[in-house]
């Protein structure tokens, strides 16, 4: 199976504009074999927890109308679309979640971060749930940055029959997470691992890119580099 793993700079606080460029990559990967297509942490606000936590519009719904053109573009190219944003919970803080939207435009599963770093923990309601959904035979599982600093998550996937872990991440150039975390979430456990990070200055520093994969031997199989906007292709499962 072909995956997506992709990059850009977020619009501070632009729903619309991020679903605009969102959809966008969701076609153009589509078009080249993608099956599913994955996106940076909180990439339909921008990395912006502040903003979120005092702009009240900015959190969604699991079926929100802004998130309409991603829809239409899964179905367009029969594509999944991985996206992450603040998404309203049964509770007074949002979930820092994950919606995995499917090829006929509905909601495959929701993931919502379990381990909370610094600000977040003011802002978003941490997680219970495991992230899982299947596509064509291949099992996927669903983590969200910070949560990759806990091997135990990768480590459960992979007892649970998944083949590919996909991390929406916010990293900066000296995060060590490159060579210290998602290689060996790889080796150790067996799994793709496919990255989505983020270019661009954000609440947390400056987005580094590097989107890609790793091999289950911790190999690097995919890098979209940090030059600018888009998304690497890599074979997985």
């Amino acid at each position: 199976m072909i995956v997506a793993a992709t990059q850009f700079a977020p619009v501070a606080g632009d729903i619309d504009a991020n679903v605009r460029t969102v959809a966008g990559l969701v076609r153009a990967a589509g078009a080249e074999g993608a099956r599913v297509v994955v996106f940076a942490e909180l990439c339909l606000t921008g990395y912006e927890p502040t903003l979120i936590r005092d702009t009240p519009g900015l959190v969604l719904t699991e079926d929100d109308p802004r998130l309409e053109p991603v829809r239409e573009a899964c179905r367009a190219v029969s594509a999944v679309a991985v996206v992450n944003g603040p998404v309203r919970t049964a509770g007074s803080r949002p979930g820092l979640a994950t919606l995995v939207i499917g090829p006929d435009g509905s909601l495959l599963t929701r993931y919502d971060k379990r381990h909370l770093y610094g600000i977040e923990r003011e802002v978003f309601a941490p997680g219970t749930a495991e992230g899982r959904f299947a596509l064509d035979g291949v099992r996927f599982a669903l983590a969200t940055c910070y949560d990759n600093r806990f091997p135990e998550l990768a480590e459960r996937a992979a007892a649970d029959g998944c083949a590919v872990y996909l991390a929406s991440s916010v990293l900066s150039a000296d995060n060590d997470s490159f060579e210290k975390v998602y290689p060996v979430r790889a080796r150790d456990f067996g799994l793709s691992v496919v990255l989505g990070n983020v270019l661009g200055r954000n609440e947390d520093g400056i987005g580094c890119g590097g989107a890609g994969a790793w091999g289950p031997d911790g190999e690097r199989v995919a890098d979209a580099g940090a030059d600018g906007p888009g998304f690497v292709l890599a074979e997985v499962g």
